[in-house]
Formats: structure tokens, sequence, C-alpha cells
């Protein structure tokens, strides 16, 4: 009887086989298959490259314009107008743009296009965002998502894990953000590379889905093949509400299965953490930090941390106050949904009236596209996942890593800030 993982089972359920075990190479059918606007168009011309016609799953298949969307250049709008008319010739349906898109790992679950025990890859790293539902979800590049589209399947080698075990609650003004970032740090940059983390323990129960979300996302940051977490109540109540009646399938780990290492994380010790320049590993608590870092821009949103709980942080600390002059504030929902609940819930008034600007969904400044590129010597606190150098801007620009909290109290500081020294 061979032990297995969560993501174990799920290759092994999707290859037809009874188990599989850590570096074996299989060959599985996929449940999704997704492009964005920059990744989408290379993946295109790699399908016609190799001479493929007709797209095998084009109910499975998704594009998302939501980097350059609206398009911000000539360019971005030639590759957006190229996989607009390559979705109309392939009949794709799950085809969104301008007025339905958001941001991809925000978008996909929201629509209910992702459930538990899906096999998902998307050419874009942060795939591994839909761990959260227990799903095998990681990204890929433009050529193996050309294959994908035209076989419907892909190969891949069985990752090996490490068991993240979570205890205890969150504190105030802690969340998911604040778990990855300390996650990483203790793994470093390449600590899980080509690993699965895998997330157990009673604390998960006390994790919203957006909490999930955003560790999952992160994943990627310190190497990792993908994040999963196990499927309860809150995972199936998100499903049932996004996608009724879909099918999902749930997967529990063997309580004997393999792990490469053990790593145990108590919620209620976490303290609002920030990845200072040049990696997301290198992580600090406010404890730790002497200097007095003054901030240029923050940016709240992304795939990371757009969601509603994430806009709700913010107004909770941004309520009645205003940001500093100094400080360009920019917060950015993450779909068209996120965004019309933060107007109808006044998170958008509160957010104008502390003089912080709030935008369409978009990807933008995340990855110095734009909506908020930086200049050289400027400092930004963003709720993003990634900070290494020219990141989000000039490469003499600094992007510090943080929650939602942590951001909004940034830009009423004007500089690197707690929201409990806001008090």
């Amino acid at each position: 009887m061979h032990s297995m993982t969560i993501t174990q089972k799920i290759l092994a359920f999707k290859a037809g086989l009874e188990y599989t075990v850590p570096g074996q190479l299989i060959e599985i059918p996929l449940d999704l298959v997704m492009g964005n606007d920059i990744t989408a168009p290379l993946a295109v011309n790699e399908f016609h490259k190799a001479g493929f016609e007709k797209v095998s799953i084009p109910d499975k298949t998704v594009f998302v314009m939501d980097h350059f969307v609206p398009n911000k250049d000539i360019k971005s709008a030639e590759n957006a107008a190229q996989i607009r008319r390559f979705s109309a010739e392939q009949k794709i349906d799950n085809f969104f743009d301008v007025g339905t898109a958001g941001i991809e790992h925000a978008l996909l679950p929201e629509k209910g296009l992702v459930t538990a025990g899906d096999a998902v890859i998307g050419a874009d790293s942060h795939t591994c965002t839909y761990g959260a539902l227990g799903a095998f979800s990681t990204g890929v590049g433009s050529t193996d998502l050309a294959f994908s589209m035209a076989t419907g399947k892909l190969w891949f080698k069985v990752p090996s894990a490490i068991k993240v075990i979570l205890t205890g609650r969150l504190s105030k003004y802690v969340c998911g953000k604040d778990v990855i970032l300390h996650l990483i740090g203790i793994l470093g940059v390449e600590g899980a590379t080509y690993k699965s983390l895998e997330f157990s323990g009673d604390g998960v129960s006390s994790l919203s889905m957006d909490d999930r979300f955003t560790i999952a996302n992160m994943a990627v940051e310190c190497g990792a093949k993908n994040g999963i977490f196990p499927v309860d109540n809150k995972t199936l109540e998100y499903i049932s509400e996004h996608a009724p009646g879909k099918d999902c399938k749930v997967f529990e780990a063997d309580c004997n299965a393999e792990y490469d290492s053990e790593i145990t994380i108590d919620l209620s010790a976490l303290k609002p953490t920030v990845a200072f320049p040049h990696l997301p590993s290198n992580t600090r608590t406010f404890d730790e930090i002497d200097d007095d870092i003054q901030i240029n821009q923050v940016i709240i949103g992304s795939c990371t941390n757009g969601r509603l709980e994430d806009m709700k942080a913010a107004a909770e600390i941004l309520r009645g106050k205003k940001v500093n002059k100094n400080t360009r504030t920019i917060i950015i929902p993450a779909t068209q949904e996120v965004f019309l609940e933060s107007v109808k819930q006044g998170l958008t008034e509160i957010f104008i009236n502390a003089g912080a600007v709030f935008s369409l969904p978009t990807c933008g400044p995340c990855l110095g596209g734009h909506m908020g590129v930086l200049a050289a010597g400027e400092r930004a606190v963003s709720t993003t996942n990634r900070n290494f150098i020219g990141r989000m801007g000039h490469r003499e620009s600094e992007v510090y890593l943080a929650s939602p909290a942590v951001a909004a109290a940034s830009a009423i500081a004007g500089r690197l800030c707690s929201p409990e020294d806001l008090r």
C-alpha cells in the first residue's frame, strides 16, 4: 500500500493510476488551461507553428485579458486583438475582456471555473493560487499551454512535498499575507523548489478563503510547484456559492504520507511581516525594523491581495484618515465583482476621501507595466507578490511586500508603518 499526499492522489487519479511517487513522470488530462494577454499570444504563435488547427478543449480553455487591459499601448492592443480573433475562431467562450475581465487568479475561482480535485495549468506562475480550493494547479510556459490546448493533456514530474502544519488563530491586523511571507522567510526563495507545499493542522479552519488564496498564490515564491489546502466546510461553501452543481472530488492526504520536511507555524504568534528588497524571503517584523523608511507609493491589489477582504482591511485603516501628501496610494480591486461590492459597501468612498485613487481591475503595477510604475530612487509598499530588482519599475527603485493593513498604515504615515503604530 503506497501512502500519498493530496497532490500525489490528484495526479494518480487523473493519470488513471493506483498511486504515484515523487519523481515519477506522468501524463494527465487537464480540467482547465489558462493564458493571459501576455502569455496567450506566445502560446497561439506556438500552436500555429506546430501545425495545430483546432483547440481540442475549447470548453476548458480560458483567456483573461488582465495585464495591460484596457490596452496601454499599440503592442498590448495587438496582443489582445490576436486573442480576441483566436477565441472567436476556436469558439472559446471563457474569454474575459474589458468589462468582464479581472485579475485572472481572483477571477477564475469567483466565476466557478475551478473546483476541488481539478488539475489546472496556466501560463502564469501564480496559477498555484487554486490550491486553496484543493485543486492541483501550477504555472507553465507558453509552449506547454499551446500543446495543452491542442491535446488537452500535459506531462508532469510528480513532486515530493513539504508539510506545513498551521495551529492557532491569527491576531488582529495579521492575515494570510503575513503567513506566507513568514513561511517564505523560513524556506528562502528556493527552499521548496519543485515541491508541493501541503497545508494542514487545526489552524487551517480558522483561515478565510481569501487568506488561503493569498497563501497558495505565493507558494511559487519559495520555488514550490504548487501549494494546496485540504478541503473543509469553508471550501465547500465557497464552491457551492461560486460553482453550484459542479462536480468536485475531495482528496485527503494519507496519515502516513511521506514529506521531505515538516514546518509548524503558530498563527497566533505571527506579527505583521514585511519582505524587504529585493527578495520575498527577506522578511522582517516591525520589532526588527529600526529605520525610518520613507514611502513614495502604496499599491493595494493584485492576484495576491485584491479581494474583498483585502479592500475591507485597507478601508478599516483608512476610514476617516488622509494618506500622506508624499505617498501616492493606488487601490486596485481584483475583479469587477470586488469593484462593485467595494462601491456598494462604501469602501470606495473611504478610499477616495482618504486621498487614494481607486482603479479598475488590472495587474498593471505589479509587473511594472502601467498604472503605477516607479522611478529611480522611489520606494513602494505593495501587497503584490514579488519585489525583485526592477520588478515595479526602475532598477534603482525598491519594493516592500506587505499586507493590505500594513500598506494602508504606511500610506497614512508616509513611511513603512505597522497598523498598531497609527494608534
